[in-house]
This record gives C-alpha cells, sequence and structure tokens, in this order.
C-alpha cells in the first residue's frame, strides 16, 4: 500500500458532512450568544478537532472561503498561517503532543494550568482569546480540575473549543458548563470517498477501512496509513487456520511488534482479532452452534490484553501468543 499522509487537524481547511454543527455555532457567533465553552462530542476521527481549529480561525479574524463551507478561512490568509504555524499569540492548544513533538499518555495539570494565565489577558491582536483542548478526554484528574476552575470564571472575550470522544468520561461539572456540538459519523460511501480522494487506494480497500473506521472519516484515513488492511488480513488468515496455527505467521507478527510502530501494530491486530472473533460469534449464535462462551472468552481476553501490556508494560509477543492459544481452544469447542 502507497504511503498515506495524515496532516494534523490544523493544517485542514476543509470538513465534510458537519454541516448542523458549524450553523449553530455561526448562529450563536452572529446573534452576539458566542458561549464561553463548547463541549465537541461524537466518535473519533469525525472532524471535531477540524472544526476546532476552523471556528478558531474565524474567531481570531481570518478571512472567510464560502467555497469551504461556514467557517472556512482563506488558507492564504495572514490568521491562518500563524495558526497552521503555532505562532498566534491568541491561541493556546492542549493536546496529549509534548514539546518534542512525541505523544504522552495525558495532558498534564502544569499544561491545564496555563488556561488561566492564558485567558487572563487581553487579546493581542485579535477580537478573542481561543483555546482548544484536544481531547478532553486525556486531562488527568488534576488537569480536569485546573480546566473546571477556568470555566467557573468565564473569561472576558474567550472562547474554549474541548474535543471530546467519549463526554460520559468527563467530570460532570466541566460538561454542565459547556454548550455541547454533536459530530455525527458520515456514511460507509462518502468516508470511503473520502479516503481514496487522499490516498491512492482502489474502491474495495476504501470501503473495508471506511467500515472499519465506523464512518470517521479521519479514524479511516489513520487505518489507512497505518496498514490496516495487512493486519485485518493477518487477522482473518490467523483465524482461517484455527485450530492449527502457523508458527511462522505468528513468529513473524510477533517480530513486528518491535521498534517504534510496534505498538500501534500490536494494538491495530488485536483490534481487528477482537472485531472479526465478535462477528464469528454472532454467526455462530444465529446458526445455534455451540462453543460460545469459548468464544466470548476469547473476545474478552482480545480486549483485556492490549490494555494491560501498556499498563504493566508486558511483552507483546507473549500477549499475542496467549491471546492465539485462547483461539484455538475455542475453535476446537
Amino acid at each position: 500500500m502507497a504511503e498515506v499522509e495524515v496532516p494534523h487537524p490544523r493544517e485542514v481547511f476543509d470538513l465534510q458532512g458537519q454541516e448542523a454543527a458549524e450553523a449553530a455555532f455561526e448562529d450563536a457567533r452572529a446573534r452576539g450568544r458566542l458561549h464561553h465553552a463548547w463541549l465537541l462530542t461524537g466518535p473519533e476521527g469525525v472532524g471535531k478537532a477540524t472544526f476546532a481549529y476552523r471556528a478558531a480561525r474565524r474567531l481570531l479574524g481570518a478571512m472567510a472561503d464560502p467555497d469551504q463551507g461556514l467557517l472556512a478561512s482563506d488558507p492564504a490568509h495572514p490568521v491562518s498561517r500563524q495558526v497552521a504555524a503555532r505562532s498566534h499569540p491568541d491561541l493556546l492548544v492542549l493536546e496529549r503532543e509534548g514539546a518534542d513533538g512525541k505523544p504522552r499518555k495525558v495532558i498534564p495539570v502544569d499544561d491545564a494550568r496555563r488556561l488561566a494565565e492564558f485567558f487572563s489577558k487581553s487579546p493581542a491582536s485579535a477580537p478573542h482569546r481561543v483555546a482548544i483542548v484536544d481531547a478532553a478526554d486525556d486531562l488527568n484528574v488534576n488537569a480536569a480540575n485546573a480546566i473546571l476552575k477556568t470555566l467557573e470564571e468565564p473569561p472576558p472575550r474567550g472562547v474554549l473549543l474541548m474535543v471530546s470522544h467519549s463526554p460520559g468520561r468527563l467530570l460532570p461539572t466541566i460538561r454542565s458548563r459547556c454548550r455541547r456540538l454533536a459530530f455525527r459519523a458520515l456514511g460507509v460511501e462518502d468516508t470511503a470517498a473520502f479516503v481514496r480522494a487522499r490516498a491512492a487506494l482502489g474502491v474495495e480497500e476504501s470501503l473495508r477501512l471506511a467500515t472499519m473506521a465506523e464512518g470517521a472519516p479521519g479514524r479511516a484515513l489513520q487505518l489507512a496509513a497505518a496498514e490496516a488492511i495487512a493486519m485485518d488480513d493477518a487477522a482473518r488468515d490467523l483465524l482461517a487456520d484455527l485450530p492449527q496455527l502457523d508458527e511462522a505467521k505468528a513468529l513473524s507478527l510477533a517480530d513486528s511488534f518491535r521498534g517504534g510502530e510496534g505498538p500501534a501494530r500490536f494494538a491495530l491486530l488485536f483490534d481487528r482479532l477482537a472485531e472479526r472473533v465478535h462477528a464469528l460469534a454472532v454467526r455462530r449464535a444465529a446458526e445455534g452452534a455451540g462453543g460460545l462462551d469459548r468464544w466470548a472468552q476469547a473476545w474478552e481476553t482480545l480486549q483485556r490484553l492490549p490494555r494491560e501490556v501498556e499498563a504493566l508494560n508486558l511483552d507483546r509477543a507473549d500477549a499475542l501468543f496467549t491471546a492465539l492459544s485462547e483461539l484455538r481452544q475455542a475453535a476446537r469447542t
């Protein structure tokens, strides 16, 4: 598969399928009733962060680009260039990516505390000061409490845009102080077309990725970049061989879990195995076949092991063979 580039949301100027959310935000802005805090909710990869940057550019004074939707901005405008370069003085972004460019497990409290100081100042060159939290789900407990303090004292001319894939995990006091904007997944066909427009993929591959991503365009593009088709094929082949096991194939997969991309490949393989086992169990239940308890146990193991490997720094190869052992037992029932 050809290499696929996944741009950061700050570099994306178009957004598809979220016209209702943009209309609600623009209506509030046009009527002078812009809430100080917005919670952007919906599945991961549907465009919430892209929306946040589109809204931020307009709030910071970028010139509109009507051809690309209500909140679109001219990419050549100085404000758009400053946002893309992460140099706008009136924009603060909190994200898991650290100063060194590497992802962190959480957004730490020290980052969240910067919000209060940021909003305590008047805009330097724009109509508003804007902060983006991408994503609020990544805030640790202390960071969430620091965000709450900012929400309790709304800043004048300040707007906070918080992305959340799982709003139920947030503090109720945070949710209650935000206006919620819901973002929906696109259909599989639209998502597949989105992927094909940005990657050299055929119709069948793009549809498989769109189905895996459940209609989330950004997620589908990330899966394309992660070579999810190859991992899905590997999961299919492993299950097709059961209860036999191709030791050479399994060892090759285990070896691919090493290196910088290893953790992502491991998580993706387990995700594809779990999805296929779930589909298999549903099919067997409909057919009245037995052994469902074993398949359910194997599915639970596929769900649990990646979390344990990450939390306890366990060996990924050992985890794979543990899972394969349970799958072989389930296949013998």
